[in-house]
């Protein structure tokens, strides 16, 4: 059985669906996934970016599909795509090269279920997996790692606070930021996972509703997630590890709510 699996989104996405595309295996199995998230697919054959297999031209008009893609997707007993659930013309023109396509809505139509569970439910996995990634950390480090950023500002506690929080907590703060997120003390990663490396020496990690808490999270390292218009039910980062907290008022959230969690879990790797 050869399969090809497509999964586009955002980095936390993605990640959420990690245990389904893991229950997708085959005898050969190939990903195709955003370019990022590339170096986080650990169990597939072949890896490649949906960028840059031309897969965007399929079902475009008065875009032929190249030669080549056309023979690669043939090749496949099974296709599973979260890619074009909302793009009808994309459906038609791929299942018209390789009628063994089956299509997955991309973003979750069930609040009653965590998007984990609803991407696992979608193709028969169990549900209440956990999203995992494999790290190597050479040297454990007794430092908190932070990532103030998300994808919107609206879930974003505000930098100010999260300034004097390092400044109360009892180790050493490793800031992270994106290449194009504004903090010019941070640390910043072109490779996911060396991202992911580098977050799990760490002793704690502290971020806001995003594809990097997710990422965290994966590996395993303590991970106190920040929530505030988006429902944790449905996206917050599972694990033993986790500790959600939620508020309504991102602006009125105390220093004191956050530090108490953090403490709470690094005290639990004391214990």
């Amino acid at each position: 059985m050869r399969r090809l699996i497509i999964r586009p989104g955002a980095i936390g996405d993605c990640i959420l669906a990690l245990p389904a595309m893991q229950h997708l295996a085959a005898d050969y199995t190939e990903v195709w996934v955003p370019s990022p998230v590339v170096p986080l697919i650990q169990f597939a054959d072949t890896v490649r970016s949906i960028a840059s297999t031309g897969l965007d031209v399929l079902g475009i008009p008065d875009r032929e599909t190249p030669e080549s893609l056309r023979i690669r997707l043939q090749s496949f007993d099974s296709i599973v795509s979260w890619y074009g659930s909302t793009r009808p013309e994309f459906r038609e023109v791929l299942s018209s090269i390789n009628p063994r396509c089956e299509f997955y809505p991309a973003l979750p139509r069930d609040i009653s279920l965590h998007a984990t569970d609803f991407f696992a439910a979608q193709i028969g996995a169990p549900l209440g997996l956990i999203p995992r990634i494999r790290v190597t950390v050479r040297e454990p480090r007794n430092t908190i790692a932070i990532h103030p950023f998300s994808g919107s500002k609206t879930k974003n506690w505000p930098l100010a606070r999260y300034r004097m929080l390092a400044d109360i907590l009892p180790h050493e703060v490793e800031w992270l930021a994106g290449t194009q997120e504004d903090l010019p003390e941070a640390r910043r990663f072109e490779n996911l996972f060396d991202l992911a490396c580098f977050v799990a020496g760490a002793r704690l990690y502290i971020g806001n509703d995003s594809g990097i808490t997710h990422l965290a999270a994966a590996t395993g390292v303590k991970t106190t997630a920040i929530f505030g218009p988006t429902l944790p039910e449905l996206w917050a980062p599972r694990g033993q590890n986790v500790c959600v907290i939620r508020s309504l008022s991102l602006e009125t959230l105390s220093i004191e709510t956050v530090f108490e969690a953090a403490n709470r879990l690094l005290d639990s790797q004391q214990s």
